[in-house]
């Protein structure tokens, strides 16, 4: 009986060797797997830069436009071609000014008329 069970034991320890290989490497593969999708530089973390990159282009696309329509007012007041009605409106603003026939329309604080 000792002799089986010794025989026993012997196959257990051979095959938990030969077992041995092959397991480390499927834990090794899965832990790059793991990363490879949850990691700093996986697949998730790829989605998030993509969506930071398209909200940054978003808000790029606005920034320029609004540079534009402040270019396209500032060449209003150069001096070759300088917009009188530009300019006093400007300076009406500035000096908080308006005609006795003209009517003032508040807008909130939160609004903009351009």
């Amino acid at each position: 009986m000792s002799d089986r069970l010794a025989a026993l034991g012997r196959g257990v320890k051979r095959r938990a060797r030969e077992a041995l290989l092959p397991v480390l490497f499927s834990a090794v593969c899965g832990y790059f797997l793991w990363h490879s999708v949850h990691g700093p530089r996986g697949l998730l973390a790829r989605e998030q830069r993509m969506q930071e990159i398209a909200a940054a282009r978003a808000e790029l696309a606005r920034a320029e436009a609004e540079r534009d329509a402040m270019e396209r007012r500032v060449a209003g007041l150069r001096g070759e071609v300088l917009d009188r009605d530009q300019l006093e409106e400007r300076a009406r603003v500035l000096l908080n000014l308006v005609s006795r026939d003209e009517l003032v329309m508040p807008y909130g604080p939160g609004q903009r008329l351009f």
